[in-house]
């Protein structure tokens, strides 16, 4: 298989960045690069795997051949379903096999690594922080976002121009009658930039990107509260440039 070289993530970090770099690849086969993607699932060909790689690539592919393979495998013959279902069920499929494998990729890392219950629950929290691939692809991300919005306009007494940072700023940020609480702020706090890898702080601005998911400093992607309140949609640097070279 293709997809850059081969490593093993070996802490929690790592491992989320991989989770990452992975996801992004399959996210962008089952929308971006759809047409590309459906076309290569020819249901003429032998059983093909939809891969992600950490370099944010996807490859559609025969299974590994050696037995047992060095990592888990995705789910075997998404081609055959392809001309049996409505594309957007047959993709909703792709989606939910994809969520699967990435989970257990996750976890081989950390069961070989011998993460601990402390650090397998924060990885699963970190992962679980961000929409599946499933709720990306049948759009379910974006309507949870839009409700959140739609909810929080209607409890919040802040000026027109305030109400609109809940689209930008951390959803899970306490502020001033926002309906949001300590709690969830805590929850969420493993949440990695997806420019620096740092962690997410409450006193610090964040941006996230509407075709990836991925949650960015402010500072990091150059973007400012005031800069942030005229864009209607936000691509991160990335995906900027993927839409170029597509």
């Amino acid at each position: 298989m293709e997809g850059g070289a081969q490593y093993n993530p070996r802490t929690v970090e790592e491992v989320f960045r991989d989770f990452i770099g992975r996801r992004a690849g399959m996210i962008k086969a089952l929308t971006t690069d759809v047409e590309d993607f459906y076309q290569q699932c020819d249901p003429e060909k032998e059983n093909l795997c939809l891969y992600g790689f950490p370099s944010e690539q996807w490859e559609v592919n025969l299974p590994a051949e050696e037995v047992p393979p060095e990592l888990p495998e995705p789910a075997l013959g998404i081609n055959f379903a392809r001309d049996g279902m409505q594309e957007k069920d047959w993709l909703a499929l792709v989606a939910v096999h994809s969520d699967a494998w990435l989970l257990s990729i996750s976890f081989y890392f950390g069961a070989r690594f011998g993460f601990d219950k402390a650090d397998r629950k924060r990885l699963f929290n970190m992962m679980n922080d961000l929409p599946t691939i499933y709720e990306v692809v049948t759009g379910v991300a974006k309507k949870q976002v839009k409700d959140k919005s739609t909810v929080s306009n209607h409890s919040s007494n802040k000026s027109k121009s305030n109400s609109k940072v809940g689209k930008y700023s951390k959803p899970q940020v306490k502020y001033e009658d926002d309906g949001f609480d300590e709690e969830e702020e805590d929850e969420h706090g493993d949440t990695l930039c997806g420019a620096c890898g740092e962690n997410y702080a409450s006193d610090e601005f964040w941006i996230c990107c509407d075709m990836c998911e991925r949650w960015f400093h402010g500072k990091c992607v150059k973007i400012t509260p005031a800069r942030a309140e005229h864009i209607k949609q936000y691509k991160c640097p990335s995906c900027s440039n993927k839409r170029i070279r597509l």
